[in-house]
C-alpha cells in the first residue's frame, strides 16, 4: 500500500533527528564504517524516495550530471538498480567499459578516475572477484577524484558507492535488511529474530564472499541472533567475523558459527542459503592471477568444484524449511539462485521452496535502487530532510 503524504512528512521529520553530517560529500564503502544514525538515515531516505514515487512525486534533484558505472564482474540487479537510482534523482548513466577504454593501453587509475569525472556526481563500482583487490581499487579511485577536486581539476567531487567489493556488498545487505524491516513490521521487531546465513551447494566456482560477510556484518547491529553455517574449510574473512561478534555484543543480539545447515535452520525466522568460495580458494585465485599463472586456474577450479560436490546435501529443502520458526521462515537470496532441477541439476534450493517465495524475493530486490539513491542523496545534501520536504511540498508530478 502506498504511503500518504502525511506518513512521508513524518518520516522526513524522523530523518531530522539523525546525524548525517559525516555522509555529506563522502563515500559509502562498508556498512560497519557507518554510524547507527547513518545506517538509519539510508533506510529512511530510501523509504521516503519510494513514498514520493508511489505518490507520483518527482524526486529529481539534479538538472544534469552523470552517474558513472564501472562493473568488473557480471551483474543484472545491481547494474539496473544503480541506473534506476541515478535516473530517480535526475542523473544520466554512462558505463565505463574497460575493454574499449584507454585502460587497455596502460592508462593509470588516477587518470581514468579524473577523465570520467568531469561532470560526474557519483561513481558506482563493482569489483568483487579478487581478495585484496576490489576495495583497494575503489579506494584508489576515491583518492584520485578527491585529489582532482582539491587540485581544481574537477568542479565537484563525485561520491563513490560500493556496488560490491571483495569484502562487503552494502547495497545488497541494506536492501535485504530493509526488506526484513518491512516484513516484520518495523525495526523495533527485529530484536531476538534468528537469522541463518548458510553456505549452500553450487555447481559453480568462485562466488564472492561479500554477500555472507555483508549480512553478518550488518544484521548483527539490530539485536538479532545471527548464525553463520558452512562446511569445514569454507571460512569467510576473520576480520568480518570479529566485526559481527562486536556488533552483536553491542546490540544485545548474538553471533555464532555452526557446522551444519540443520542446526542453523532450527527455529530460524530468516534463512539465507547462499554459496560462496572458501576464503583460502579466493586468496589462491588472486595470487595465480596476480602472478600470471592462468593455466593453473583450471586446476584450481577443478579442485574447488570437486570439493563443493562433497556437500551436495547443503541445500534448502522443504524438509529443512519445516524446522524453521513455525515452519514459515522468510527465505532470502540475493539472486540469481542455483535452483535444483531448473537452473542446474542440484543447487542451493529446491524449486518448490524458491517458487513459493518468488514474490518476497522480488520485493527484496526492489529495495536496492532506493538504497543506492539514498546513499547518493545523503552524500549530496548537507540538510537532506529539508531537501526532501521541499520535494514533497512542490509535489511536481513525475508522470504529467
Amino acid at each position: 500500500m502506498a504511503r500518504d503524504k502525511g506518513e512521508i512528512r513524518k518520516m522526513i521529520e524522523g530523518l531530522r533527528a539523525l546525524d548525517t553530517k559525516r555522509m555529506y560529500l563522502n563515500d559509502f564503502f562498508h556498512t560497519w564504517k557507518e554510524s547507527d544514525d547513518e545506517i538509519s538515515a539510508v533506510f529512511k531516505v530510501a523509504e521516503i524516495l519510494r513514498g514520493l514515487r508511489e505518490n507520483n512525486i518527482s524526486s529529481k534533484v539534479f538538472d544534469s550530471g552523470l552517474g558513472i558505472s564501472i562493473f568488473r564482474d557480471n551483474s543484472t540487479r545491481t547494474r539496473f538498480s544503480f541506473a534506476s537510482a541515478c535516473n530517480l534523482l535526475g542523473l544520466e548513466v554512462q558505463d565505463l567499459d574497460e575493454k574499449v577504454s584507454q585502460i587497455a593501453h596502460g592508462e593509470t587509475v588516477r587518470e581514468t578516475a579524473n577523465m570520467v569525472s568531469f561532470m560526474a556526481d557519483v561513481i558506482g563500482i563493482r569489483d568483487d572477484m579478487y581478495i585484496g583487490k576490489g576495495y583497494t581499487y575503489m579506494k584508489s579511485v576515491a583518492d584520485a577524484v578527491d585529489q582532482g577536486y582539491k587540485d581544481g581539476i574537477l568542479e565537484q567531487r563525485p561520491t563513490l558507492v560500493n556496488l560490491q567489493c571483495d569484502i562487503d556488498h552494502p547495497t545488497q545487505s541494506m536492501a535485504d535488511l530493509l526488506h526484513v524491516i518491512n516484513h516484520f513490521g518495523g525495526v523495533e521487531n527485529l530484536k531476538g529474530k534468528k537469522v541463518a546465513m548458510t553456505w549452500a551447494y553450487s555447481p559453480s566456482y568462485g562466488k564472492p564472499l561479500s554477500v555472507p560477510q555483508g549480512i553478518i556484518g550488518l544484521f548483527t547491529r539490530f539485536g538479532m541472533d545471527v548464525v553463520l553455517a558452512h562446511p569445514e574449510g569454507y571460512d569467510v574473512m576473520s576480520d568480518v567475523e570479529e566485526i559481527a561478534a562486536k556488533n552483536a555484543a553491542a546490540s544485545g543480539g548474538s553471533y555464532k558459527k555452526v557446522s551444519s545447515m540443520a542446526e542453523a535452520f532450527k527455529d530460524a525466522d530468516i534463512v539465507y542459503p547462499k554459496s560462496w568460495a572458501p576464503f583460502a580458494v579466493m586468496e589462491e585465485r588472486t595470487k595465480l592471477v596476480g602472478e600470471g599463472r592462468f593455466d593453473e586456474l583450471k586446476d584450481l577450479e577443478k579442485r574447488c568444484l570437486a570439493n563443493n560436490a562433497k556437500f551436495k546435501d547443503w541445500t534448502c529443502t522443504e524438509e529443512l524449511m519445516k524446522t524453521t520458526k513455525d515452519g514459515n521462515a522468510l527465505y532470502m537470496h540475493c539472486l540469481p539462485a542455483d535452483i535444483s532441477g531448473v537452473s542446474c541439476k542440484e543447487g542451493e534450493v529446491e524449486d518448490s521452496v524458491f517458487s513459493r517465495y518468488l514474490d518476497p524475493l522480488y520485493k527484496e530486490a526492489s529495495y536496492k535502487p532506493y538504497i543506492i539513491a539514498a546513499m547518493i542523496f545523503l552524500a549530496k545534501f548537507s540538510d537532506p530532510a529539508s531537501k526532501l520536504a521541499m520535494l514533497l511540498d512542490e509535489a511536481k508530478p513525475r508522470i504529467r
